[in-house]
């Protein structure tokens, strides 16, 4: 379709159809326009905040960073993951960081210091000791959009190949291999402790703050038969093809990772998004750790279905509809008017354009 869109106080409020270029409009020469990517889970703002392990930086220079990083790869919508539940004993220490940052970010958005929509995303630690003592240092002010259900247990889940967290941890970290043996044990013994308390205790908390639930690394069919019986609205990357077939069965939608997608294959040895995709079992992605990857992926996808309409929806309107907001994520009147300008490059997006709320940022 060939057309004009017309963006006003910050909503979508006219598209027509025709070559003709309005007086005053930015001519897009025939690029493609598209609605501003919407993301579910991502890393990066931890990143910004501790850059090498043990790294502390100042939090609103990293948020502003972070925001403007996002807006640069096309992401108008963000849901901030920030870890709940801290460790405080053993090898492998986490501190309770996130009702502090949070603040900041939520003050930073008040004051329109930021260039896109931010919204909370708890990451629910069960393998934790203090994650119902943080959960609860949010309330329904805060407006937490997502809370996720993580279980990092050594042996099962992401982690069921020890070799793979071995890898992970030690880099991270510098442990040796009694110091990693250690760790293990210690986050086994927090998980027996209290992990069903944590579970149960943060789905809890999920309905208190209102906020969609989402499942992470579900391996098996019970797994994901728990998550439905918790009233999870989507999966974050599932790591078995038996679990998204499941996921489908249960109606929830599946999200996987860009990364994933474009390097042909899970990291941590996990089933491939390239495979679930191909099985008519990916319904959202997530640029997870690499925010550049989010655009590409989505055209990445648009070669394996020959279908850039369905794939682009895996990174728009699939994410708004499983985050509940019915305000963006698709071109329709009335909508906000976030927007991308882009042309392919040797079968890549090149972005030339971002708006967000009608305000060019990118």
């Amino acid at each position: 379709m060939t057309g004009a869109l017309t963006i006003e106080r910050g909503v979508i409020s006219g598209i027509e159809e025709g070559d003709n270029v309005p007086t005053g409009a930015v001519d897009c020469a025939g690029d493609l326009v598209l609605p501003g990517l919407v993301e579910l889970h991502t890393d990066n703002l931890e990143r910004h905040i501790e850059p090498r392990p043990d790294v502390d930086w100042p939090h609103l220079p990293a948020l502003i960073a972070h925001d403007a990083e996002l807006a640069s790869t096309g992401i108008t919508t963000v849901f901030d993951a920030m870890r709940v539940g801290s460790i405080h004993s053993g090898k492998g220490r986490y501190v309770d960081y996130a009702r502090k940052l949070a603040d900041e970010l939520l003050a930073a958005r008040a004051a329109g210091l930021l260039k896109i929509s931010h919204f909370l995303h708890l990451r629910a630690e069960i393998c934790s000791e203090t994650l119902l003592e943080e959960l609860a240092a949010f309330g329904p002010e805060d407006s937490v959009g997502i809370v996720s259900l993580m279980d990092h247990t050594p042996g099962q889940r992401q982690f069921r190949d020890l070799s793979a967290l071995k890898s992970y941890v030690a880099k991270k970290r510098g442990m040796n291999d009694a110091e990693f043996a250690e760790h293990v044990e210690d986050l086994l013994s927090l998980q027996r402790r209290f992990g069903s308390k944590h579970e149960q205790g943060a789905v809890a908390e999920s309905g208190r703050l209102g906020a969609v639930l989402a499942s992470h690394d579900d391996t098996t069919a019970d797994h994901v038969a728990t998550s439905a019986e918790n009233g999870v609205g989507f999966a974050e990357f599932p790591t078995t093809l038996e679990a998204a077939e499941a996921c489908r069965a249960h109606g929830i939608a599946v999200m996987m990772g860009a990364p994933n997608l474009i390097r042909g294959g899970s990291h941590s040895g996990n089933v491939a998004a390239e495979q679930l995709a191909g099985a008519d079992l990916l319904d959202i992605v997530s640029s997870d750790y690499v925010p550049s990857a989010l655009l590409l992926s989505a055209f990445h996808l648009a070669e394996i279905w020959g279908d850039l309409p369905r794939a682009i929806k895996t990174v728009t309107s699939n994410p708004a509809r499983a985050a509940g907001l019915g305000d963006r994520g698709a071109l329709q009147v009335g909508r906000r008017g976030d927007v991308l300008r882009l042309r392919r490059v040797d079968r890549a997006p090149l972005l030339r354009g971002v708006w967000s709320h009608g305000i060019r940022v990118g």
